[in-house]
């Protein structure tokens, strides 16, 4: 028998120490085992706005397995068929894209649990269960299953409080760049004004008992989120990083 795998950082979460990351849209694993061993708290696959798919993410949690990192995976929707399957394959953490009000956080939370608390959809033989050699997993998963629901629209900001109250959504994500054009100002993430409602939104968040998080590419939004609280960060994505290194000349 397998003891249930532990959620390092829904463990840091519930504890509020910060946590650094990086968020990744290349399909490589290689590429994933690589960011896993450059000392990043966490790593965020994103199956939304990038080619991964299920199965690239299978590759992709196992290529981190053995290392310090933590996944976290993000659905393309609040899907709960789709939160299933990645479920399945071992995400411990679901990172789940335009949350706009506490109902929609509920679907949330229902999607990662097993009835009677949730929908999620009982299956033995899987990767997530060891292959069926943890004891009483069903019973157990979602204790270490981590549901962090993202505000990035005008609409969820007015939601923030009702959201943070639903039981079980164990953290809460500001996304700058939906956001930013929700507000009025799109491709400007790093507008004064956006940047004075995301900061805003951070201390919120906490002030309702949730941790915050946020990925931004602009330093002094960085340092001004964790100032404000924000207690998972990210600052890096992959890709950027490789145009960065790349020059013709």
């Amino acid at each position: 028998m397998t003891d249930m795998p532990k959620n390092h950082f829904k463990a840091a979460m519930q504890a509020f120490e910060v946590q650094r990351g990086c968020w990744c849209s290349l399909r490589d694993p290689i590429v994933a085992e690589m960011l896993a061993v450059l000392g990043f708290d966490w790593l965020m696959f994103d199956t939304e706005h990038s080619p991964i798919d299920p199965a690239t993410v299978l590759s992709q949690l196992q290529a981190v397995a053995p290392y310090k990192a933590s996944s976290i995976v993000r659905p393309s929707c609040l899907n709960a068929a789709e939160i299933k399957k990645l479920l399945d394959l071992g995400a411990q953490t679901i990172l789940v894209p335009m949350v706009q009000s506490a109902a929609m956080a509920q679907e949330a939370v229902d999607a990662v649990a097993y009835p009677p608390s949730g929908i999620r959809g009982v299956s033995g033989m899987t990767r997530a269960t060891r292959f069926a050699t943890v004891p009483g997993y069903h019973k157990k998963a979602r204790e270490e299953i981590c549901l962090i629901v993202q505000v990035e629209s005008k609409a969820a900001l007015d939601e923030i409080e009702a959201m943070a109250a639903v039981d079980g959504v164990d953290a809460i994500f500001v996304g700058p760049a939906d956001l930013a054009a929700s507000l009025g100002y799109p491709g400007e993430p790093s507008h004064p004004e956006v940047t004075r409602v995301v900061l805003e939104a951070i201390r919120r968040i906490r002030a309702a008992g949730k941790p915050p998080g946020i990925l931004t590419s602009d330093p002094a939004v960085y340092d001004q989120a964790l100032e404000a609280g924000a207690v998972f960060v990210a600052k890096d994505i992959d890709l950027v990083a490789m145009k960065k290194g790349l020059s013709i000349s």
